[in-house]
């Protein structure tokens, strides 16, 4: 559940970059908007947005197959209809690593709804690549690779990133822990580590403490864990406490030299 939510959330973070790339749908103003009603069940719809004045969009992002959904996807239609009167658009975005077995419509006892079903991993990687913007690279990781190795796709998001990014080092952060998130979701995070571990990515550039605490570890070996220990506290916030249990050392020791600074 926890991975779900963080999965949402970042996919939330570059919604516009999902509406153009995904859907064809050119953004030129967004406002949120707030559908969630009171019941016994509290259910939220993942992202409902005003595009452009124009229309109502909602995007749900399902990580698994649910056979409920064409319901929640009805009830989550009739709330957002009581906020506006304008059209609706409602889009199921699947990033599930299982084949797609949804059905998108209730088509009986007179009832016929259906709205938009887009499987992520029917979606050629290439063309996210070939877009060649931070959005597009991080989002091309969701998609199918075809006969590419894994890797090497990853590798060329990240030194991409870096180049688009190499002036803006709270972007590179922020789109790289979009990328490490969202990998989760293809089984290809240890991947995305192995290359981070492997580039020219310095450690405090990183945004992942777990990355940067085994690549401090990796330094540590070399400069001493005490320094390696610090760098991690300082730069990712984390306990003087876990730090020094990954590290295995004594926490004094770390108290004592952040003292002395």
């Amino acid at each position: 559940m926890k991975k779900d939510i963080i999965l949402k959330e970042t996919l939330k973070s570059i919604v516009k970059s999902v509406a153009y790339y995904i859907l064809k749908i050119k953004v030129d103003t967004i406002e949120l908007i707030e559908t969630e009603k009171e019941r016994i069940e509290s259910k939220r719809a993942d992202i409902v947005v005003k595009i452009n004045n124009e229309f109502i969009l909602h995007l749900e992002i399902q990580n698994n197959n649910d056979y409920s959904m064409p319901y929640r996807m009805l009830r989550y239609w009739l709330d957002i209809t009581q906020t506006t009167n304008l059209p609706i658009k409602q889009y199921l975005i699947y990033i599930g690593k299982d084949k797609l077995r949804m059905k998108n419509n209730i088509l009986k006892d007179g009832v016929n709804y259906v709205y938009n079903l887009i499987d992520m991993r029917s979606i050629d990687c290439e063309y996210f690549l070939k877009e060649d913007t931070p959005d597009s690279l991080v989002l091309a990781v969701l998609c199918d690779f075809k006969d590419k190795n894994p890797k090497d796709v990853i590798k060329y998001i990240i030194d991409r990133l870096q180049y688009h990014l190499k002036d803006d080092l709270n972007g590179f952060r922020k789109y790289t822990m979009i990328l490490e998130e969202i990998s989760t979701n293809r089984d290809l995070k240890d991947i995305v580590k192995e290359v981070e571990m492997l580039s020219e990515i310095r450690l405090e550039d990183l945004p992942s403490w777990e990355i940067g605490m085994e690549k401090g570890l990796e330094k540590g070996l070399e400069k001493g864990k005490i320094d390696s220990a610090i760098i991690v506290v300082d730069k990712f916030g984390i306990s003087v406490e876990e730090v020094a249990k990954q590290f295995g050392i004594d926490k004094n020791l770390i108290l004592e030299r952040l003292k002395k600074r």
